[in-house]
This record gives C-alpha cells, structure tokens and sequence, in this order.
C-alpha cells in the first residue's frame, strides 16, 4: 500500500501541474478600454494638462496591464522628471533617479520600432526637463537615433509623426539657449506636416524664439538680459533690473540733475523687508531713488507693511505705465503725461479712453515702444514676457537717443 502511494502521489501531482498549465491564464485587465494602448494616450494627455499625478497612475496601469510595456515606461519617466523639477533639494535625487531607470526600461521593452521612437522622444524630455550634466548634447544624441528609425507613423500613439521629435528637440535647444538651432527644429516641424498635432505649437515656438533673437540683437545685452529674455512672464524684479543694468537708469537719471553733491544724497526712504536678500536688492534700491511710477512698494495687508513684491508678474499696461514715467523723466517734457486725455474712443477695443493707463499705452504705441495685437488689441492685463520687455527697453532707448 506504502509502495503504491508513493508511485500514484508523484503521479497526482505531475496531472495537477499539466492542468493548471492548460488552464486559460487569468486576464488582468479584460474591458475594452482596460487596454495598455489606452491607459498611455489617456497618460500623455494627462501630462499634457499638467495633471502628472493622475497621469502616472495611467502610466502605471499600462505596465500592470501588459508586462514590459515600454511606453508606460517612458511615460513614468517622463512624470519622474517633471517631479524632481518640483522636488526639494534632499529629494530630488529620487526623482532623478527613477526617471533614469523607467527610461532605461523603456528603451529594454521596445518591442517595435515606434515603441523605441517614443522613448527617445521621452529621453529627449527628460534631459530638457532634468538638465543635469551634458543634458543638451544627450537629448541631441537621442534626436538624431530617433530620426534614423524609420517607423509607421500611424502607429505613434500620441506623438502622431516623426515631426514630434522635432519639434521635443527645437524646445530643448530653446531652453539650452541655441536659439538658431531651436528656429531650425521649428521650422522642420513646421515644413512637414500643415495640419499635423505640432504645426500650431511649433508656430508658437518658432514666433517665440525669433522675437528672443531679435530682442538680443542690435544692442549689447548683459547676462542679466540674456536670462530674462527667456521669461514667459516678466516679474516686477526683472523689470527693475532691465531698467538699472540695461536701460543705465542711474547714469541717465543722474545727468539730468546738474549738481553732483545733490544726486549723492539721494537715497530712498526705506528698504522693503522683502528685497533686503534678494538678488536684485540694489536695482530696486536704485528705481526707488528715482521714484519710477509703476514700480514703487505697495502695502501688503498680510503683513500690514509696505512691501517691493519683486515676484510679482508685470502685466502689458503696468509696463507701459512705467516706461512712460521713465520718458518723461528723460526728456523733462511733462505734456507727455496728459498728451492723449480727452478722447472719446480708443483705438483699442480692450482699452477704454477712461482708463488709467490709456494714456499710457498711446504714449508707447504711437512712439512704437509697444506694439498691439494684429486683432487690434492691446491685452493690457497680459503678463510681459521677457523677450517683449526687452524690445521694449531698446526702442525706449531709440527714443531717448541712448545708443
């Protein structure tokens, strides 16, 4: 009996073993939509709304869904990064981290040639995003294997062309300052497909990058120029520091008052608590002095003080309004102040005649220190952004005879 359960139990156990192996495997994501493919478009276009949280958890049911599926990969490398941005210092090294190994596994589960497509395009990202040593020359190397592979493009999920690297790589050179490369990626994308999902964003880019070389051409602008310049919005410190290192609002200011002594003497009333450590603290210094409208202290109610609030965004008319105070400084003409009251209509539709800063505003339209929209309108309470602000600052300077 003995002799005979030990034959049958090995036998027992060796069809217990083939029957689970014939078994139909347990699906582990069975709707329709429940799908990798899915999840990863559903991912990108979270992450395309800045919405990186919901985004990963797409990324991460992608991978559960299908083992090694390399684009839910790249597209958690893509969230990494985009944290690490946002990371404490002491944190930030985790991020980077696992942004570099999900980028290492996509590249691993690229399956078909779209999938590797799609993980240099995610490299070429994270490098922009991350910009740790030689990031610029490693998304380069990463553009150019993407371009060598020659997929279907009907088979890129989100990214719809080759184009898309493109159009990555024109916003990569932007932020490592090759602006004549980031033209030249532009304007790839923008000579391939009319209609495809990157014309429109690549317009945008390559309008961007030529108002920054035009602002940086013609005049010498200093590295504080330079880094303003790429602003998408211009903060009151900025402004202040154009103005002083830029523009030479001291030197200007102080040779219009013909007795030395009295310019020595000038000092502003106080210093705001909150540029006392900031790295403009000695432009703002300087514009108080002067008393340039438009850039003074405003109170805070929060700390009942009156405060520089170097952080805050400079909108379109605050700009006009302060360039005016600078222009009538300059020239000593005070008939610039009220050169335009009295009108009925406005020649923009945003800016009424009644407005406070109308009067600002056609003192730099009609000088061409500002320019409007091809609509007509002026967008008063849009923010500046820097390259805007610093063509502004040279056609100031145009006006006033300084260079």
């Amino acid at each position: 009996m003995t002799k005979r359960l030990s034959i049958l139990l090995p036998l027992f156990a060796l069809l217990l073993f083939v029957a689970a192996g014939c078994a139909p495997k347990a699906v582990k994501c069975d709707s329709p939509e429940d799908n990798p493919k899915h999840h990863y478009l559903s991912g990108m276009n979270l992450l395309e709304k800045g919405k990186i949280d919901d985004a990963n958890e797409k990324f991460k049911r992608a991978v559960y869904c299908e083992d090694g599926y390399g684009p839910g990969y790249a597209g958690m490398a893509m969230v990494s990064s985009l944290r690490a941005k946002e990371a404490k210092e002491g944190y930030r090294q985790v991020d980077i981290d696992k942004a570099k190994e999900n980028l290492k596994l996509a590249f691993k589960n690229a399956s078909v040639l779209e999938d590797e497509f799609q993980a240099y395009v995610a490299s070429i990202r994270v490098h922009t995003t991350l910009k740790t040593k030689n990031w610029l020359d490693q998304a380069e190397n990463d553009y150019k294997d993407a371009m060598k592979l020659k997929v279907d493009e009907n088979k890129l999920l989100y990214y719809e062309g080759r184009e898309a690297a493109h159009y990555f790589m024109g916003l990569a050179f932007l932020e490592g300052r090759e602006f004549q490369k980031a033209r030249d990626r532009f304007s790839d994308v923008l000579g391939s497909k009319r209609e495809g999902k990157w014309h429109e964003p690549a317009d945008k880019g390559w309008k961007r990058v030529d108002k920054i070389v035009r602002a940086l051409a013609g005049i010498t602008v200093g590295d504080v120029g330079k880094e303003i310049a790429l602003k998408d919005s211009v903060k009151k410190g900025d402004m202040v520091a154009l103005l002083v290192d830029e523009l030479k609002l001291d030197k200007l200011f102080a040779g219009r008052i013909p007795v030395k002594s009295q310019v020595d003497k000038m000092k502003p009333d106080f210093i705001p608590a909150d540029v006392v450590n900031h790295q403009f603290k000695e432009e703002v210094i300087t514009a108080m002095k002067w008393g340039v409208r438009g850039i003074e202290p405003e109170y805070d109610p929060t700390t009942k003080a009156n405060l520089f609030m170097p952080d805050k965004p400079v909108t379109r008319k605050e700009m006009a309004l302060v360039f005016e105070d600078v222009l009538i400084k300059l020239t000593l003409d005070d008939k610039i102040a009220t050169a335009f009251f009295g009108h009925d209509k406005s020649p923009f539709p945003d800016v009424a005649a009644t407005a406070a800063w109308y009067n600002a505003v056609m003192n730099m339209t009609t000088r061409n220190i500002m320019e409007a929209e091809l609509s007509g309108e002026f967008r008063p309470n849009d923010n500046v952004d820097g390259a805007e602000a610093i063509l502004a600052i040279r056609m100031l300077a145009q006006r006033i005879n300084i260079h």
